[in-house]
């Protein structure tokens, strides 16, 4: 039997990776009842449980080399961690007065700087690092996540647990670039991340919202998205267009007179041959021709169109 933590965002994601095993039919039955109000998470991997502890009962590890924490990142997390919850559980030990912390002191301030009385915490009961970290990356590619827990799987197994990109890419059976790209979802601002979390858009529609750096443009760009309906390819031009409108173009920037239509036409008929923003830039008989994307499925599909027109011109 598996109980996931209820999508509260404690848990979430990481809780779907331990499984219990240990449970009589006593037991069940109690985590049954206890997980309905959507705060038991107890659950057992690798000689580790997964439960919700208070914030209060964990202490800092005095062995910890980090003792300064920049302030503005931890804000900046909080805010996070108040939209979508703690997606990468802290690992602590127990210790006399509660539990010590292994592994993740800046989510565990920014939690408390959220106001969140418990946080998701993984209790390693055994000495082995290794042993948790291979039970994580096995149950790893066998659940469910959305693309945000999914993230925040794959960065704290290569941040927390020691994992390599090649080991990751070859139990997922994803690219390193996949993974990458994945990872990247964590630095949409925390109200995007919230509808990505919600399921309110999607990961292509979150990718092309990472092109904008302001995260109140962000946001309302995100809103407009949603409150519109908008496809992932409406979403690229929506992204394109709001960068045009809010890039301050400075003086020594500004296009001057006599700029090369020629090169501005080429770019525009590439433009709706390939279906992206194709840019043409040429001087003194030298330039290049720039053809953007989003991800690794439209790379591919620019390839095969740039393949298909160079076989097509040589017959």
């Amino acid at each position: 039997m598996t109980v996931a933590a209820k999508h509260s965002g404690l848990g979430r994601g990481f809780g779907e990776l331990f499984q219990r095993t240990d449970l009589d039919d006593d037991d069940e039955e109690r985590v049954d009842d206890a997980s309905t109000d959507g705060d038991a998470i107890n659950e057992r991997v690798g000689g580790s449980r997964l439960e919700l502890i208070s914030v209060d009962e964990i202490s800092p590890n005095a062995r910890q080399p980090r003792k300064m924490f920049n302030e503005e990142e931890l804000t900046e997390l909080s805010e996070s961690i108040r939209a979508v919850g703690v997606l990468q559980p802290v690992v602590v030990t127990p210790a006399d007065n509660g539990y010590e912390l292994v592994m993740g002191e800046r989510r565990w301030r920014a939690a408390r700087k959220a106001g969140l009385a418990t946080v998701p915490a993984i209790v390693r009961t055994t000495a082995s690092e290794d042993m948790l970290r291979d039970a994580l990356l096995e149950n790893l590619h066998r659940v469910q996540l959305n693309p945000l827990e999914e993230a925040a799987a794959y960065e704290q197994m290569l941040n927390d647990f020691g994992c390599t990109q090649d080991e990751l890419s070859e139990k997922i059976q994803r690219s390193r670039s996949q993974i990458a790209n994945t990872i990247r979802l964590l630095k949409l601002s925390a109200d995007v991340q919230k509808r990505l979390l919600d399921g309110e858009i999607t990961a292509g529609h979150a990718r092309c919202l990472l092109a904008i750096d302001n995260p109140e443009v962000q946001v309302g760009t995100a809103n407009r998205v949603v409150d519109e309906g908008l496809s992932v390819r409406a979403t690229e031009e929506l992204v394109r267009q709001t960068l045009d409108d809010t890039t301050e173009v400075k003086p020594h920037q500004r296009k001057k007179p006599g700029r090369d239509t020629e090169a501005v036409k080429l770019g525009e008929q590439l433009s709706q041959r390939f279906r992206t923003a194709v840019k043409v830039r040429r001087r003194n008989g030298r330039g290049t021709i720039t053809f953007p994307f989003n991800d690794n499925e439209e790379l591919e599909r620019l390839i095969d169109c740039l393949l298909y027109t160079s076989d097509a011109a040589d017959e």
